[in-house]
């Protein structure tokens, strides 16, 4: 490998870990934001999604610079293009936070709702799921991404869970139908966040091993079971 291609991967290196701290920022915030929602805390995660819509915008263009100018091949290519991939997972989580954000402010002016328990814990294991891929991706360890992948059926389980809770609290208390479906597009979105960890999970495992398993592709290859 080039010293110039070796720098300009470090550069991408920093890039996609300033978006990804940003990103789970946001996400950590919104969710808090549910449970005393704030206007002004709602409007500055808006804005902020502006800036990770940047991060984007700023890797992918880097990106595209290391494959014109040094045409990394093996390891760097995947390398290369699982960043790209990392990135638009990144955004996509970015803009679930922003969802979230806006669901906190629809519960403003409303009667007052208890936010389900399980939905702060599922929030937890969906970041962590994040913050646990990306360390895959740093430390080119592909049993981590796979660990992050076993994860995710708790996120769906618990997401089931929550939706039940607030179908009953929909039926026992009418007046907290609106504020119910807040929390229920919320908890969707939280779930959806692992799913985007996940993701990159298995980009990480492509990565590493050079093996696409996303989609369960590894079961479908000649001489797998």
């Amino acid at each position: 490998m080039s010293v110039h291609l070796t720098r300009d991967l470090e550069v991408l290196h920093r890039y996609i870990m300033s978006m990804c701290a940003m990103v789970e920022d946001v996400v950590h915030k919104a969710v808090q934001d549910l449970s005393s929602p704030d206007i002004e805390l709602s409007n500055e995660l808006l804005k902020r999604d502006d800036e990770i819509d940047k991060w984007d915008v700023r890797i992918e263009e880097e990106c595209l610079k290391i494959l014109a100018l040094h045409q990394p091949v093996a390891q760097d290519l995947r390398r290369v293009t699982t960043v790209l991939k990392i990135a638009w997972e990144l955004e996509r989580v970015a803009d679930l936070g922003v969802n979230i954000a806006e669901r906190a402010m629809g519960l403003v002016g409303g009667p007052k709702v208890q936010i389900p328990e399980k939905l702060s814990h599922m929030s937890h294991v969906a970041l962590d799921m994040l913050r646990l891929s990306i360390d895959a991706f740093v430390n080119l360890d592909s049993r981590l991404a796979r660990s992050v992948c076993g994860q995710d059926d708790i996120v769906d389980s618990l997401n089931r869970e929550i939706i039940d809770e607030l179908l009953v609290l929909m039926q026992e208390k009418p007046e907290l139908i609106d504020q119910a479906m807040q929390l229920f597009s919320a908890s969707r979105h939280v779930e959806r966040v692992a799913d985007h960890a996940t993701n990159i999970a298995e980009d990480v495992v492509y990565l590493v091993e050079g093996e696409i398993v996303r989609h369960g592709a590894e079961k479908w290859r000649p001489g797998k079971e």
